[in-house]
């Protein structure tokens, strides 16, 4: 499933389930992460407009309102909550989460 994270109108970032992204866009980079099972990273936002896709293993992503929504192999997400409150992130399951963050234009 492809997931879009964005900050509403109100200043908290909100997940799209189902997203369909454009058909091209144009990246500007690729970056390999590792993320051991239970790895926590507080509040934060999104550094730059960029898809996730998580290749191994799980992640949680925590909103403001108390929702989280888990990630797995084959997921994507793009991360434009660059404003706001922002989100939380959590690797979880029994094995290290394995991701490629691809920044677009």
């Amino acid at each position: 499933m492809i997931y879009r994270l964005y900050t509403g109108e109100d200043g908290q970032s909100h997940m799209e389930e189902n997203y369909q992204p454009p058909k091209m866009e144009n990246a500007t980079g690729l970056t390999w992460r590792r993320h051991e099972s239970g790895d926590f990273i507080d509040w934060h936002l999104a550094p730059r407009k960029q898809y996730l896709i998580t290749l191994s293993g799980q992640v949680e992503i925590g909103l403001g309102d108390g929702t989280v929504y888990t990630l797995g192999a084959g997921d994507a997400m793009l991360a434009e909550d660059l404003t706001g409150q922002g989100h939380t992130t959590r690797a979880v399951g029994p094995e290290p989460r394995i991701s490629v963050a691809i920044p677009i234009d």
